[in-house]
């Protein structure tokens, strides 16, 4: 696939195509690793941590 049909592709078909194949590919699993469509709102609280020092 050429980049100018990559670029007629969707959000979700460049996730169904690209994305979805690479972390499955990298031994993630489905039920328990991958969220899909997530609506976060005010009300939800967010904590991200990271081993890596910036």
């Amino acid at each position: 696939m050429d980049k100018k049909d990559k670029l007629e592709l969707s959000e979700s078909d460049i996730d169904a195509k690209f994305i979805t194949p690479a972390i499955l590919d990298a031994a993630w699993d489905e039920m328990t690793q991958i969220r899909r469509e997530v609506t976060f709102t005010t009300r939800n609280r967010m904590v991200i941590k990271s081993s890596e020092r910036q």
